[in-house]
């Protein structure tokens, strides 16, 4: 009878085993080198240039190097003037740059979005000079502007102009000629962006509009502009911010020159870093650009409504 009672006593179920978070950390735990090196590349010289902006630092002359405090702020807004020339023409700068940059972009990517013969090696024409480098594309447009190979020598064998004539040594011409230089590379940018999106674009819809006899203006305006409202809103941030920030370009062609009338501020934040060798007032100069940054892309999100999804 006890045999019998133990042979028909249920087995012990198996005690289940806790399921291992691991695999759930695995992918965390394998990104997370590569996490902490940008973090450090980044929130070191961050910080490091919020420091150094309440010093004094001049590795030319130590004996004045020490806390500041918010000296060299007042130093900016106060008492001097070419920081507010800077700013100014940092905003004239991106303001033009960015919209021409905006509608020229535009156009070419209703152009190329079309189907035509050659539409791929259009495209690829169109994109091209975005693949260029900022110091190459420099290096190209000093070459045009030459005075005595560029483009000024054929117009005054043309009859235009005069011999010896430089378009970025001349206050009345500087600004337009470094204009055509960066729109040069920085249309693709927006036309790459603009394309992408009009490709998703529903074809339902213009059939539809022009069943209801809506004209192309009144499909562009009601249709086309409404889709492509994200992607406008984060070209236009992004290259704001990079016309903002942009350096190699002016300082290749002009130098901030001439007379001072094409220096950005980055550039003139470099050429007191670099030149005059003032890392502390530099400092201060990078923090108030980078608040000014921070404000603008925060208000033109808010504005703008980026990502709200009344576009669609």
């Amino acid at each position: 009878m006890a045999q019998a009672a133990a042979v028909a006593k249920p087995p012990v179920p198996p005690r289940r085993r806790r399921a291992s978070a691991t695999p759930r950390r695995l992918p965390y735990l394998l990104i997370a080198p590569a996490a902490l090196l940008m973090l450090g590349f980044i929130a070191y010289p961050v910080l490091s240039v919020f420091y150094y902006s309440l010093r004094n630092y001049n590795p030319t002359k130590p004996w004045r190097n020490g806390f500041a405090g918010l000296d060299n702020f007042t130093q900016a807004f106060a008492h001097d003037p070419q920081f507010w020339d800077t700013l100014t023409f940092s905003a004239k700068w991106v303001v033009v740059e960015v919209g021409l940059q905006l509608l020229f972009g535009l156009a070419l990517a209703l152009i190329v979005n079309q189907s035509f013969v050659g539409r791929a090696l259009g495209r690829a024409l169109v994109f091209s000079p975005w693949a260029v480098s900022g110091v190459l594309t420099s290096a190209i447009w000093v070459l045009l502007y030459n005075s005595q190979t560029g483009i000024t020598r054929y117009l005054a064998d043309a009859g235009i102009g005069s011999y010896g004539t430089s378009w970025l040594s001349d206050t009345s011409t500087v600004f337009p000629a470094a204009v055509v230089a960066d729109l040069w590379r920085g249309v693709p940018f927006f036309a790459i962006l603009i394309l992408a999106d009009l490709q998703s674009v529903s074809k339902d819809l213009y059939e539809a509009a022009e069943v209801d006899g809506a004209s192309r203006l009144q499909q562009f305006w009601h249709i086309t502009l409404p889709h492509l409202k994200d992607a406008i809103v984060l070209a236009t941030l992004l290259r704001a911010v990079w016309e903002f920030n942009n350096v190699d370009l002016l300082y290749t062609l002009t130098g901030g020159g001439p007379a001072g009338e094409t220096t950005t501020l980055p550039l003139y934040i470099a050429n007191t870093s670099v030149d005059a060798h003032n890392f502390g007032y530099a400092s201060a100069l990078t923090t108030v650009a980078f608040v000014i940054l921070l404000f603008f892309s925060i208000v033109y999100l808010r504005l703008s409504k980026f990502g709200g999804g009344e576009s669609r």
